[in-house]
């Protein structure tokens, strides 16, 4: 009788895109969880609290660089090695954000941390998606989302002697870019999902969300320039279709 060895079983795989949408979701909640420490002792604390933030800002700034730097460098010199070079370039994001963040809060004090705490939320929702769902759903998102903020800082910014012209000039570029995308998107339809060597969509894509992403924050951009009451309303619209798309995204790749 012959003896066969028993099979061990074979570890399960780690599954990429979860874990990456994981990491992605914990940054966010980090990230959100210091700008709500910010806002409680910068914007809504004692006096002494905010000149003691006040103060340490540029100390941030100056670490957030450091940080930067250092992660750029690690992410350079282990370029070829793929469980490492993440580390180094997630190192140059944080301290990105960091030092980004607190000049943006010490120049623009609440209504940049009133972004901030919009922007962040956003990004950790899109960084899911990209890990999650198809790329043709990603960049309609992505570009849904990046207009609601955009639309948001016109509403707010436009109005504004110091910043008025430069938001605006800000938007109309932006709008350009949008219609941009949607000529990429087309040409890279027509060339099996790629622009050059990049695959931006998978092969057999729809790229109709994307034109529809792109179509609707062209309009909502113009109407933000010039109707800053309609564009509340156009925000909402906008919010709605993103909250839609990812819904029916959701139960489509169920």
């Amino acid at each position: 009788m012959s003896k066969h060895p028993v099979s061990k079983s074979k570890p399960v795989k780690r599954n990429e895109p979860m874990r990456s949408a994981l990491i992605c979701f914990l940054a966010g909640c980090v990230a959100e969880i210091y700008l709500l420490m910010i806002r409680r002792f910068y914007v809504n604390g004692t006096a002494d609290q905010v000149v003691a933030c006040d103060d340490a800002l540029p100390y941030v700034m100056g670490a957030g660089a450091v940080v930067a730097v250092a992660g750029l460098i690690l992410g350079i010199v282990w370029r070829q090695e793929k469980k490492r070079r993440w580390i180094g370039w997630s190192v140059f994001a944080a301290g990105v954000f960091l030092g980004g963040s607190a000049w943006m809060i010490k120049a623009f004090y609440d209504s940049a941390l009133t972004l901030l705490c919009v922007a962040v939320p956003v990004a950790m929702l899109l960084g899911i998606l990209w890990n999650l769902y198809d790329r043709e759903c990603s960049w309609s998102l992505t570009v849904l989302g990046v207009s609601l903020i955009a639309m948001w800082v016109c509403r707010r910014g436009l109005d504004s002697l110091t910043l008025g012209t430069y938001v605006r000039i800000a938007a109309v570029v932006y709008i350009v870019v949008l219609i941009a995308a949607a000529v990429l998107a087309n040409k890279a339809e027509k060339n099996g999902g790629k622009l050059g060597r990049f695959q931006v969509l998978t092969a057999d894509a729809d790229p109709l969300p994307v034109y529809l992403a792109c179509g609707l924050s062209v309009v909502g951009l113009a109407i933000a320039l010039f109707s800053a009451a309609i564009a509340y309303y156009a925000m909402w619209v906008l919010a709605v279709v993103v909250f839609a798309l990812a819904v029916y995204y959701t139960v489509k790749q169920l």
